[in-house]
């Protein structure tokens, strides 16, 4: 969190509601990175070290899980079968992962959308659907989802609906981006439920992988 240059009390936005984009505090904030869900938040600073000795500070750890998203992006099932017989379409590599409170891998989605034919099978909902199945609940409190590809308006939606906490991804989408690049869905403040957002994370990393799917 800033800190005025005097050493003084963090600039935090007044009044208790969650900040936005609007909040004087973090106007020099790019909008959508990072996104605070909490009061007094303003995402990762380029001076974060370790939290504990021994143990990854925040940066390190969503890091640490983005590279675990692009594995999944890159790997597995690539190509959706054609019934005419005609060659298969592949999908756009973008994989997910949701961790539970405590780092624990619940569940991790691929876009498969020529796969299954499913126009709703991003890798972020088949992520939140399986992590709900493990945990036998639909409300995903104090878990994390990343993605590979900022999010768009459908995935972005579900996200908020399924209370997520915290939301780390890697490649802008300019063009139908959801958390900050078209659209700011989770920072919108007429929801009831706005999680953290952490944009950018390996994003050089993260959009290679789509750069090479699409030459």
């Amino acid at each position: 969190m800033r800190s005025d240059p005097a050493g003084g009390a963090p600039l935090l936005p007044s009044g208790g509601e969650p900040a936005d984009a609007t909040d004087p505090a973090f106007e020099t904030v790019r909008p959508g990175q990072p996104t605070p869900g909490r009061l007094g938040r303003v995402g990762p600073g380029a001076d974060e070290g370790l939290a504990d000795p021994g143990e990854p500070g925040r940066r390190q750890r969503h890091e640490l899980w983005m590279r675990r998203a692009l594995e999944v992006a890159v790997t597995g099932p690539a190509a959706g079968g054609r019934e005419d017989g005609e060659s298969p379409v592949e999908d756009v590599p973008v994989g997910a992962v949701v961790y539970g409170p405590d780092g624990t891998e619940l569940a991790i989605g691929r876009n498969e959308r020529e796969l299954t034919g499913d126009p709703t099978a991003h890798a972020e909902v088949l992520a939140l659907r399986r992590a709900a199945q493990r945990l036998r609940r639909w409300r995903l409190e104090d878990c994390t989802l990343v993605v590979t590809l900022e999010p768009c308006t459908m995935c972005a939606g579900a996200l908020a609906l399924a209370r997520i906490s915290t939301v780390v991804f890697g490649a802008w989408e300019p063009k139908t981006g959801a958390v900050g690049s078209l659209w700011d869905v989770l920072r919108d403040r007429r929801l009831n439920h706005r999680p953290e957002v952490y944009g950018g994370v390996l994003e050089k990393e993260t959009a290679a992988v789509l750069r090479a799917f699409f030459r």
